[in-house]
């Protein structure tokens, strides 16, 4: 995820490299979206919207970064405010217990909320020293968290430099307090999302445009690595059919063998993020620049 203004000269150059993959021909010019689904604009209220999540519900659960807050979309309809002062909530998910998972870079923390928004840090540091900035968080059915922790200066720290030289994805392992560092040779890791089955992790390189597929050891640990797309992405999501959806210029989809059969366009300057919601989980969520948008589908979410 990207918001300051800062920043706004590299999302630039990521649009122009995001382009030409996502200007090239649908091979199936309907699928995976429903017949004559469009999309829609729920509301441009925002500064920046990122790190959108499902409940168990369908509700969705979003953060406006710039404006320390995380919102909810729930299946009615209704958009209210969840929380205020968010710890720069970014990147979200939801567990099996129903808490909500928070990449909380204010302090370069990942978080715990309760239904009730009760905080629980989960992780301050690594190795006695701070995160880069926690950013985008995927958690597998044992209840095992993998995120990315790449570097993006915050107007609001007060250091100007990484306290770590690497920028990498790490694993928590439930009920574990111990980090464990499971890749850290990637330029600038952002999107993650995995499998249900647990067996694979994609991981979107944003600094060199690129997104791997990683096999998972029964450890948790990552094996064996393939290059999946030519494309990088700041968030991600899967369906249930196995398609990847990648974000930055719009959000492109590629089938599980990496082939690119979908491109939706997205009237905004940057596509953050996306994840499945609604009562049947088959309407696509897009956080995108100041807006929140909607498409419904043929697929649903993956799990």
């Amino acid at each position: 995820m990207k918001c300051t203004a800062d920043i706004f000269c590299l999302l630039s150059l990521l649009a122009l490299s995001f382009r030409s993959v996502a200007q090239a021909p649908d091979i199936d010019p309907s699928f995976p979206v429903a017949r004559n689904g469009k999309l829609q604009l729920i509301s441009d209220q925002f500064s920046f919207t990122e790190g959108p999540a499902a409940d168990a519900g369908g509700n969705v659960f979003f953060t406006d970064q710039p404006n320390n807050k995380i919102w909810k979309y729930d299946t009615n309809g209704s958009l209210t405010v969840f929380m205020d002062n968010a710890g720069r909530a970014n990147g979200l998910y939801f567990n099996r217990r129903g808490e909500l998972i928070v990449c909380a870079d204010e302090n370069n923390q990942l978080w715990s909320l309760s239904p009730g928004g009760k905080i629980s840090v989960l992780i301050y540091d690594f190795q006695s020293k701070k995160l880069n900035g926690p950013n985008d968080v995927w958690i597998n059915k044992k209840g095992d968290m993998y995120f990315t922790d790449p570097y993006y200066q915050r107007e609001y720290w007060k250091r100007t430099k990484p306290d770590l030289k690497l920028q990498s994805v790490y694993l928590l392992k439930q009920g574990s307090h111990n980090l464990v560092s499971v890749e850290d040779s990637l330029v600038k890791p952002n999107g993650i999302v995995g499998t249900p089955n647990g067996k694979c992790l994609y991981v979107a390189d944003i600094g060199a445009s690129k997104t791997y597929r990683y096999t998972i050891n029964k450890d948790g640990t990552l094996g064996e690595k393939k290059l999946f797309a030519e494309m990088g992405s700041d968030g991600m999501t899967i369906d249930n059919q196995g398609n990847l959806y990648l974000t930055g210029n719009g959000v492109t989809v590629f089938n599980k063998d990496g082939v690119r059969i979908k491109h939706i366009p997205v009237p905004a300057k940057w596509t953050a993020n996306v994840c499945f919601g609604g009562e049947n989980n088959d309407w696509l969520f897009i956080t995108a620049s100041d807006k929140l948008f909607k498409i419904k589908m043929q697929v649903k979410a993956a799990n």
